[in-house]
Formats: C-alpha cells, structure tokens, sequence
C-alpha cells in the first residue's frame, strides 16, 4: 500500500511540474536585435516596443521608436509618423520585411545579432 501511495505522489508531482513547465511564457521569435551591414537595426523588446534605425536609399537615418504588436505573419508598428503594417518572415536567422514610412518603403534583410 505504501508503494501504491509513493507511485501516485511521483505521478501527480511529475504531471505538476509538466503543466508548470508547458505553461511558461514562449518569447515572439522577433524578440531581440535584427540589424543589417547597411546600417539598419530594429531591437523588438519583448514587452511590445521598438527601436529602429533605417537608412534609406538616398542615405538619410531615421530613427523610430513605438509598439508593435504581431498577428500571425503580419507586424503592426504604431510610431509617431502613423502606423504601418508588413508582413514577415523568418528563414534561418534572417528577418525579412519591407519598412515602410512617410511613403518611402525600403526591404530589409536583418540578421539576428542579439
């Protein structure tokens, strides 16, 4: 009888800890710092908000700052000039969206680098 009540207490702590450890937070795959040789970086914190520098074709640096939020394949930034939207995808660790902005839009390929 008391390997029977030894046999269940193991099972209920091991279901216990399996519901603890599957119920964690899973972190958005963006989180982190994406940034390109060109000069470009975007840093997505995991609380929502962003920070990016872009540099566009006529070599001006723009500095933008706000919140994203992610359904799906499609990223919703919210920053200070308007909002934007863009799809995106992930292949390996390269980050591939189009940043759009005050009607200019630039296609960006980032690397993860932190």
């Amino acid at each position: 009888m008391k390997k029977i009540n030894s046999i269940i207490l193991a099972l209920i702590l091991i279901s216990f800890f399996a519901a603890l450890i599957s119920g964690c937070h899973q972190p958005s795959p963006l989180t982190g710092t994406w940034s390109d040789n060109d000069g470009n970086k975007i840093v997505f914190a995991d609380d929502g908000t962003f920070n990016a520098i872009i540099k566009y074709k006529d070599g001006t640096k723009e500095t933008y700052s706000g919140m994203y939020s992610v359904l799906e394949n499609v990223i919703s930034f919210s920053k200070s000039d308007g909002n934007a939207n863009t799809e995106w995808d992930i292949r390996g660790s390269l980050l591939y969206l189009t940043w759009t902005s005050q009607g200019k839009q630039i296609a960006l390929t980032l690397y993860r680098t932190a």
